[in-house]
């Protein structure tokens, strides 16, 4: 059984006492004339600059000089994580050494940490606190070894444990050795304590790291933009990288994915955010009447022209033009727009006078450019200046759980508009939300929300609050019953896959929830066509 010593509290009396107690060592038959030797070495070696270590292996090496052991450890304590892991060894190999971590209390190690109090065992193979957690110790070979483990201490706090295996021809010398590795410990223990701080404040500068990478990736998210998909974070740090150039733009992707907010965090987070943000979209006009609203006219340029007037380009000036739809511009305007880019300056219509301007552009089109170009129906001058930093946004259907995010984000929006609870969106509403393909995007999706948040009973959006459209086929094929009888199937489908994904597919269970024989919840899936592997867990 182990032995629980004293700590040593005073290592300066303890000098005087091992001087005296090295002729007696010697009478043990095993003298000990080099111990204070050893203490002289290992003070100078703790009082040289350098790593903790290094230190330790130098230590570790006078110990086993000196001292002969056959295995020595020195073991932090890290408090951060609550766990003892040995940082330098001797006689152990590294993954000997990688698997000496012990938990306060725990193996006699962590008895030592937990009380802080030294601890002699004069025979490991009789003690069952000692766990072999290194693997090293072999019961054949080592059986007669003893073990000695000291805490390093600074004050009433404990950073770590010296302990050594050794053989003992006499016993008596074990309390000898317990002094030497204590005023060692002592030693020691500032190198000790300078390093785990400095340990620590590497973790909180990691930490504080890995918050502001955080706050970073937050940072690139722009406000107005909801998700956080793989897809939509690269369009994010795209969005960073250019909003502080005056770079010309090029948002590309199908309607509705939201290329207008993409222009308007890349103006709100650019130099120009002061200036005006100036939205023109060119499909919404006849072509007779885009040049003048694009480049003002004076008054009398044409009938109707009874005053000057300003036209986009002169009111973005010092800010950004957001020009959506310009694949849908006529040659002539692109003739002109071209100009406007490369010179900076254009004339209103019935005006011989050059206006400059000071604007960024920032153009969108879900129309394929490329295409165009080789068609000749866009010019291809144009298409290579308005490509210079194109943005491509991802399709809804593209961006994962980013449509639950939306839909949450609508939800939430249209309730406070209609003055109403926030609605639960039930969980097969959720399915068939996820399982659509999203033609109309995001904008789809806005609108089918403010519908589901009207037609919302009970605080909640149910399945038959969706369009036909996102129903499953055989629930669209209902929708042409009556009225009451395809109201029915809709919620008796609603029940049977709430309880399906409640309990993850199990029929037994869902059947015995709905009141059903299996068999009969059986045919009621068949009529729905569901399929309970699709509700397994992982599934």
């Amino acid at each position: 059984m182990n032995h629980v010593v004293n700590p040593l509290t005073n290592h300066v009396a303890n000098h005087s006492l091992l001087t005296e107690s090295l002729s007696f060592s010697c009478h043990l038959g095993e003298c000990r004339s080099e111990l204070l030797p050893l203490l002289s070495e290992v003070s100078k070696v703790v009082s040289r600059e350098g790593s903790l270590s290094k230190t330790l292996k130098l230590v570790l090496e006078l110990m086993q000089k000196h001292l002969q052991v056959t295995r020595a450890m020195i073991s932090l304590y890290d408090a951060s994580c609550d766990q003892i892991f040995i940082h330098e060894s001797f006689g152990l190999s590294r993954e000997e050494s990688e698997k000496g971590v012990y938990y306060p209390g725990e193996g006699i190690t962590g008895k030592v940490v937990e009380t802080r109090q030294p601890i002699i065992v004069p025979v490991i193979a009789d003690e069952p606190l000692f766990l072999n957690r290194t693997g090293s110790w072999d019961r054949n070979l080592d059986s007669r070894l003893s073990f000695i483990c000291v805490p390093i201490m600074r004050g009433m706090k404990v950073m770590g444990t010296i302990g050594v295996e050794r053989l003992y021809n006499n016993r008596q010398l074990l309390h000898l050795d317990l002094e030497v590795l204590g005023i060692i410990a002592t030693t020691i223990a500032q190198a000790v304590e300078l390093h785990l701080l400095e340990r620590a404040h590497k973790q909180v500068l990691q930490a504080q790291s890995a918050r502001l990478n955080s706050e970073l990736k937050e940072k690139f998210k722009p406000s107005n933009i909801i998700g956080n998909s793989k897809a939509m974070q690269s369009v994010y740090m795209m969005i960073d990288k250019v909003s502080h150039a005056r770079t010309t733009v090029l948002i590309l992707g199908e309607s509705g994915v939201g290329k207008e907010r993409v222009a308007s965090a890349i103006h709100y987070n650019s130099s120009c955010a002061h200036g005006p943000f100036i939205k023109f979209n060119c499909a919404s006009l006849p072509e007779s009447v885009i040049e003048s609203e694009l480049f003002g006219h004076e008054k009398g340029a044409f009938t109707g022209a009874v005053a000057r007037r300003a036209g986009r380009f002169e009111e973005a000036h010092g800010g950004t033009l957001f020009l959506d739809e310009v694949g849908e511009l006529s040659p002539a305007v692109q003739a002109k727009l071209l100009r406007v880019i490369q010179e900076r300056c254009f004339e209103r219509l019935g005006s011989n006078e050059s206006i400059k301007v000071n604007v960024r552009i920032l153009a969108a089109t879900h129309c394929d450019l490329t295409e165009m170009v080789e068609k000749g129906t866009f010019r291809e001058d144009l298409f290579y200046r308005l490509n210079v930093f194109p943005i491509t946004i991802p399709p809804l259907r593209e961006r994962g759980n980013d449509i639950l995010l939306l839909a949450e984000h609508f939800n939430a929006y249209f309730a406070k508009e209609q003055q109403v609870d926030v609605p639960t969106i039930a969980t097969p509403a959720l399915n068939l939300l996820l399982s659509y393909d999203w033609p109309g995007n995001v904008r789809e999706l806005e609108n089918l929300m403010e519908r589901a948040v009207l037609l919302a009973e009970g605080g909640v959006i149910h399945s038959y609050n969706l369009p036909n459209g996102l129903q499953p086929a055989v629930l669209g094929e209902l929708g042409g019953q009556s009225g009451l009888e395809a109201r029915l199937s809709l919620m008796e489908y609603e029940i049977i896959v709430e309880s399906l994904s409640r309990h993850q597919g199990n029929m037994s269970k869902a059947a015995a929830q709905l009141g059903l024989t299996r068999r009969m919840l059986g045919l009621r899936m068949a009529k729905y066509r569901l399929n309970y592997k699709d509700y397994r867990c992982g599934g």
